[in-house]
């Protein structure tokens, strides 16, 4: 019994030219291609090896009678392995681009640098070495829970900074003074003190998008800045956290504001 297949003519008369299907019967008149049920199963299975994104090289083989099943299963691995190569070196390249994306909203927020004040506030401030930006997301909860003990009441809109004593970005053992402003002063308790600091007439501030381990570029950038424009510190610097581990899931969306007091030198 025989089948006509109009509607993917321009396939099978291909098929017909490279000798990989040809038709039982060719209607002169309508120029219809007439196969078997034989043939047409055979069609069928390879559009499903051209779905698995295989040559017709490959299939013409793997079609053959005379190819041992052995052989056929070769075939079929080795598409397979060459679908893995190909996965894996979409994936160092989505990669890639996944850091160039994030580079590129790093230099949009280091783009624009903001000479402001910062104001005189009340903090609960605890100070302490930490051996790397990682030993923050112990220190800052411990923190809070003995805040919460002494009844302190964080100021709205909220204020959380980081002052760093070292006078520099450090990658390791780091002296930090982790600071929340609060609404009054509390008992001092377990390394967590209530201090006044003073406000800042100016000081210059950069956002920084991305994870902690970064930030020294963001200082880079910032310290260049300032050198090209006049400026030099009068205080250690500050980081301000508006995005965070707290609110969002990947690190290349935290929000950091970078502020170091200064002077104008020339």
């Amino acid at each position: 019994m025989l089948a006509s297949l109009g509607a993917t003519f321009i396939t099978l008369r291909y098929y017909d030219e490279i000798g990989l299907v040809t038709p039982d019967y060719i209607n002169e008149d309508n120029g219809y291609r007439y196969y078997s049920f034989e043939k047409l199963t055979l069609i069928g299975k390879i559009q499903e090896l051209k779905g698995a994104g295989l040559q017709l090289e490959d299939i013409r083989a793997i079609i053959d009678d005379n190819l041992s099943a052995s052989q056929r299963l070769e075939l079929l691995a080795q598409r397979k392995n060459d679908l893995v190569y190909e996965i894996l070196s979409y994936q160092k390249t989505l990669e890639k681009l996944d850091q160039m994306i994030h580079q590129t909203k790093e230099e949009k927020y280091m783009e624009k640098v903001v000479i402001k004040g910062l104001p005189e506030v009340i903090v609960a401030s605890c100070r302490t070495t930490i051996p790397t930006y990682d030993s923050l997301f112990e220190v800052v909860p411990k923190m809070g829970k003995v805040m919460e003990i002494q009844g302190a009441v964080c100021r709205e809109p909220a204020y959380c900074f980081n002052i760093y004593h070292d006078g520099e970005c450090r990658e390791k053992d780091i002296d930090v003074e982790i600071c929340e402003a609060v609404n009054d002063y509390c008992k001092n308790s377990d390394g967590v003190v209530y201090k006044k600091i003073p406000a800042v007439s100016e000081a210059v501030t950069i956002f920084h998008h991305g994870p902690y381990e970064t930030l020294g570029k963001s200082y880079a950038s910032l310290f260049s800045w300032m050198k090209e424009n006049g400026y030099s510190p009068s205080d250690n610097p500050r980081e301000s956290y508006i995005d965070g581990i707290w609110n969002r899931d990947n690190p290349h969306e935290w929000l950091t504001e970078i502020q170091i007091p200064v002077t104008k030198t020339k």
